[in-house]
């Protein structure tokens, strides 16, 4: 039998980003429902690539494209709950990148873990361009 992995604790992600839960989070079983921890980790990757990366969401050449995600759920959070995500870049590449990411509570080890994998598109065009410069050294702050 195998043993398993201790959960992440904060100190592993090299963002951490606070969330505020909502009475809606909450589904019919008390807890916030599993497609809301997506939303979290969306919003998040977001934050910092506007805030630390430059990315112009409204009018920029480049946007990103979400390919692939995921998410393991290994405790329960629910509203009115204090929620930190944790984000660290996993694999960097000239296009693309996979984002770690992890729920936390007020205290103690990840109530989740997840990925994401973003690949950053001409906006006209929607193929696939290489991360522009200041983005890129912003994700690379991020490496794990």
């Amino acid at each position: 039998m195998s043993k398993k992995a201790p959960r992440p604790e904060r100190e592993e992600y090299g963002y951490l980003c606070s969330v505020d839960t909502r009475w809606r989070d909450n589904d019919i079983y008390g807890h916030i429902n599993n497609v809301v921890y997506y939303s979290y980790f969306d919003s998040t990757i977001n934050r910092y690539l506007i805030d630390e990366g430059g990315l112009d969401i409204h009018e920029g050449e480049h946007i990103a494209y979400v390919v692939s995600s995921g998410c393991e759920y290994l405790e329960a959070a629910a509203y009115p709950d204090k929620l930190v995500i944790g984000m660290k870049v996993d694999k960097l590449g000239s296009s693309s990148v996979r984002y770690g990411l992890a729920l936390f509570g007020e205290t103690g080890p990840a109530k989740a873990t997840g990925f994401v994998v973003h690949v950053f598109v001409n906006r006209e065009t929607g193929r696939p361009l290489p991360i522009p410069e200041r983005l890129r050294k912003a994700l690379e702050a991020l490496e794990s």
